[in-house]
């Protein structure tokens, strides 16, 4: 199993309809094939500084390659991940 996370900070005032939709297009990353236990999260702690919070399981190492180059992503990514997103932190487990 691995469990893909990103914690991300976007350009956009909190609250703002960019905000939302932008939140709105990411569900689309919930169909690619093999994406299991996706979750949009807002980050609560006074510890970090992102404001965001995605996550999402794969099964192995093949389904979670098949996601990364799968065109609903890359085009996720490229229209809205970086024009959009401010700052971010990827972290990528496998369990023990």
């Amino acid at each position: 199993m691995i469990r893909h996370t990103v914690v991300f900070t976007l350009r956009h005032e909190s609250g703002s309809a960019e905000e939302a939709d932008f939140l709105s297009a990411a569900k689309i990353l919930a169909d690619i094939p093999g994406v299991e236990a996706f979750e949009q999260l807002r980050q609560v702690s006074p510890k970090a500084d992102f404001a965001f919070g995605f996550s999402m399981e794969f099964a192995n190492s093949e389904a979670y390659q098949f996601y990364n180059d799968h065109p609903h992503h890359v085009a996720f990514v490229r229209d809205r991940w970086v024009p959009e997103v401010l700052r971010f932190q990827e972290i990528d487990y496998a369990a023990l």
